[in-house]
């Protein structure tokens, strides 16, 4: 009887503590102004119930370029009510080339396939892609028609959407690079949290907080 009693403590102990072992740390409630900020104006957000999550990024960023390929497959397992998009940061005339490149990829539906290879590119290959000529040879050798890729790129609808990248970096007051806005208002960074990767725990933990408080919001 004494034996029966031991092992059934040790099986629930092991129950308890394998239980507390395993919690993850993004259990763990988020905090306001530590692991995330709400914006100082909410923006507009996509019709209908879906929650929109928007990541801001910049090619030559080093913490964007570490945390690419996480986002790459974080993304594939987002639940069906989640709108997940990218918006190159544009807060300088100079970084308005990197920008085309990443609204080019996108017009002719290209971003899954090479958004990956112009990080690379940058970070790996040391190529001086806010160039036109070493842009158009990239293109070449990226299996794109050179030609086609740069008239997209020097378009006046990627123009445009530039401008509205640079608006929306000030709208949605973006501080630090890679940074995720969700639902049009609550803000977090690599830098709130203490490793790049971590941030898309918060971003996890953000979608389910906004889910959960849903409020009336601007609708585009």
């Amino acid at each position: 009887m004494r034996a029966t009693r031991r092992g059934l403590f040790g099986f629930l102990l092991g129950v308890i503590l394998g239980a507390w072992i395993g919690s993850p740390v993004s259990a763990q409630p988020i905090q306001p102004e530590v692991d995330y900020r709400v914006l100082s104006r909410t923006q507009p957000v996509p019709r209908g119930n879906r929650i929109e999550v928007i990541e801001f990024f910049f090619y030559p960023c080093p913490y964007c370029n570490v945390l690419a390929p996480e986002v790459e497959r974080w993304q594939k397992t987002l639940p069906p009510d989640v709108v997940f998009r990218r918006l190159p940061v544009v807060r300088h005339d100079s970084w308005v080339p990197l920008a085309k490149i990443y609204f080019a990829l996108e017009t002719l539906g290209e971003v899954a396939r090479l958004h990956l290879a112009v990080y690379q590119s940058y970070h790996t290959d040391h190529l001086q892609i806010n160039r036109e000529p070493v842009v158009e040879t990239w293109a070449a050798k990226n299996s794109l028609d050179g030609a086609k890729f740069m008239a997209s790129y020097r378009s006046a609808e990627v123009q445009l959407k530039v401008d509205l990248a640079r608006k929306m970096t000030l709208d949605y007051e973006v501080q630090a690079m890679p940074s995720f806005v969700v639902d049009g208002r609550y803000i977090t960074s690599s830098s709130m949290t203490s490793n790049v990767p971590q941030v898309l725990s918060v971003v996890d933990a953000l979608i389910r907080f906004a889910r959960k408080n849903r409020a009336d919001i601007p609708i585009r």
